[in-house]
């Protein structure tokens, strides 16, 4: 087996940037179908056993989502039109906010590089890691929060859209 160092070209990959880019709008895109399924009455104030209401758990990920559309492709994690946007006030400002933070990431994608997949760099000025391994947390993160949605969804009797379909 050869020794690796960090000269070593990137000459493989397991998943391109480009499926990667996909996996993540597809988790994005389930989390979205369940913003629009939960009842709006309750999604700014239904919690239970002490976790936050689902906005609340929303705008944290159109926070990430939104630093990291430039912050992973480019190491700045400054998004200051979200930072100074009015907090959504309805379910349909929230829609519209995800769906903004969306394009911004398909817009800022083609600037992410195989290298910088593998460069260390530090998320919001305070969470250092290697770039792929953030992005992953990214993922992770909106998956527990989701989770947290679907055991909202159960508990005010409702069906919610199945967990697999991220199509």
């Amino acid at each position: 087996m050869a020794n690796m160092n960090a000269t070593t070209e990137l000459t493989a990959t397991v998943i391109s940037p480009e499926e990667i880019r996909k996996h993540w709008q597809s988790h994005r895109g389930l989390t979205r179908r369940l913003i629009e399924a939960f009842p709006e009455d309750q999604f700014f104030t239904f919690s239970i056993g002490g976790m936050r209401p689902f906005s609340e758990l929303i705008a944290e990920l159109n926070r990430i989502a939104a630093s990291a559309a430039t912050g992973l492709p480019t190491g700045n994690w400054h998004s200051e039109s979200y930072a100074s946007a009015a907090t959504p006030a309805t379910k349909a400002e929230v829609l519209a906010l995800w769906d903004n933070v969306t394009t911004a990431i398909d817009s800022n994608w083609p600037l992410m590089t195989l290298e910088r997949f593998h460069e260390t760099d530090k998320a919001f000025g305070m969470y250092e890691g290697v770039v792929y391994s953030l992005l992953l947390y990214f993922i992770d993160n909106e998956i527990h929060h989701r989770g947290q949605a679907y055991v909202y969804f159960r508990a005010l009797g409702l069906e919610p859209v199945p967990f697999w379909d991220r199509n």
